[in-house]
């Protein structure tokens, strides 16, 4: 409780500095209306938030996919009514940025003076000249979780630091579960889309844009390696072909169908929602590569905002340092704010759930080597038809020998439609 008290102050001190301002309206800076996408959980935020400030009246809606999130957003922005908080997925930033006069700037309300908490990488995003317009929840540093027992019963080793040891690679990673389906049966991996492809591609040191910001998947060869290592390992035949959050993929992880996840930080917490009768039977262990990030999000308020005064007080107590290291300890996202990476209860954390796993040292460590690369516009609508292609290779619409060729083909049309 002193915890949240400190953040309030600090909170409240910002709005007072930035007095009546941009956007400020005439709320009275208690309720509001927030969308979020689902996989996430922001009902833990919103929960000790509304705990805290019990006056706080704060109406959250789960739209969706970060896709039909989105979607959504860009439907309310083009003449609908708009929340006044918003969470946006990092890579549909991006677009959103291309019109920043549709959001609240928040130097307004005083985020000008809390930009330097956070990692000049993530910052950079939602930042377009001296404009800011989204506040950075938290990276997705990379890992690995897999199953202990069905390790053992595979006659696998189950200490993390072991297990590490066996992939520093993805083609070690794809050896290791060969042996594991030979010995149980069963698949090894939940799925390659998301679990391969899109770790693979987020370790590289550019994505779908060149350094000239200039459209270059097609001709970049780190995705291309990242697509073919996605095909390489589905027909090594370890893959459980059950497509992230999908039913299959929830049911399957209760009942041990596949005894390994990828997992950014923010994964944890749907293993453990989803899965709750596995505690203890999970651990954490190195991604192949050593480092990467998958996802972030970022926090908005829409200039039609009805009470962005409130929207604000939120983001400003619940993503400040304090707040970021708050829900690093109650869900396992990885904060944007490097001032706690040194914090005795981020270092020390060790999560009962995933076999008391040092999720803090883990995490951190995955992401201090990144080496950033720009994200643009397209990037969303890039990798959900090049993850859309494997998808449909893994169920059997698609040949193998075909998906690049159609993937491209997909982008292309996506990108015309």
């Amino acid at each position: 409780m002193k915890r949240v008290n400190t953040i309030a102050v600090f909170a409240a001190a910002v709005l007072l500095a930035s007095g009546c301002s941009e956007g400020s309206g005439d709320d009275d800076g208690s309720g509001f209306e927030f969308w979020s996408f689902t996989g996430i959980n922001q009902k833990i935020d919103v929960d000790a938030y509304t705990k805290a400030h019990p006056d706080a009246k704060i109406k959250l809606t789960e739209v969706g996919s970060t896709t039909e999130t989105a979607q959504a957003l860009t439907a309310a922005l083009a003449g609908g009514k708009v929340p006044d908080l918003v969470l946006i997925q990092g890579d549909d930033l991006p677009k959103f940025m291309q019109a920043p006069e549709n959001f609240v700037d928040l130097t307004t309300l005083g985020a000008d003076k809390i930009k330097g908490d956070y990692l000049d990488w993530v910052m950079s995003q939602s930042t377009t000249g001296d404009k800011i317009v989204g506040i950075p929840t938290d990276v997705g540093g990379m890992a690995i979780a897999y199953r202990t027992d069905l390790f053992k019963a595979a006659g696998l080793p189950t200490d993390r630091e072991q297990v590490s040891k066996l992939w520093p690679t993805w083609d070690a990673f794809t050896e290791v579960g060969k042996q594991y389906v030979q010995a149980t049966g069963k698949p090894f991996l939940d799925n390659t889309p998301t679990s391969i492809f899109y770790q693979a591609v987020n370790q590289g040191t550019e994505r779908y844009y060149d350094a000239d910001h200039k459209l270059s998947y097609d001709k970049n060869p780190q995705v291309k390696a990242a697509f073919d290592l996605t095909l390489k390992v589905f027909a090594s035949g370890i893959s459980a072909k059950q497509g992230s959050f999908s039913t299959g993929w929830t049911a399957g992880m209760s009942k041990g169908d596949f005894a390994v996840v990828s997992a950014p930080a923010w994964m944890l917490n749907a293993i453990r929602t989803n899965a709750p009768g596995t505690t203890g039977k999970w651990d954490i262990a190195t991604i192949p590569g050593g480092s990467g990030n998958w996802g972030g999000s970022y926090l908005a308020i829409p200039k039609r905002a009805k009470n962005p005064k409130a929207a604000w007080k939120y983001i400003a107590e619940m993503q400040s340092p304090a707040g970021q290291l708050a829900n690093f300890l109650a869900k396992g996202n990885l904060p944007t704010t490097p001032s706690v990476y040194t914090d005795p209860q981020l270092v020390g954390r060790e999560e009962p759930f995933f076999s008391n796993a040092p999720i803090g040292k883990i995490y951190t460590q995955s992401v201090v080597n990144v080496k950033p690369f720009y994200i643009g516009p397209d990037d969303a609508t890039v990798g959900s038809e090049l993850l859309n292609t494997l998808t449909s290779v893994e169920q059997g619409k698609v040949d193998p020998a075909n998906a690049w060729d159609t993937a491209l083909t997909n982008v292309k049309n996506a990108l015309r439609g």
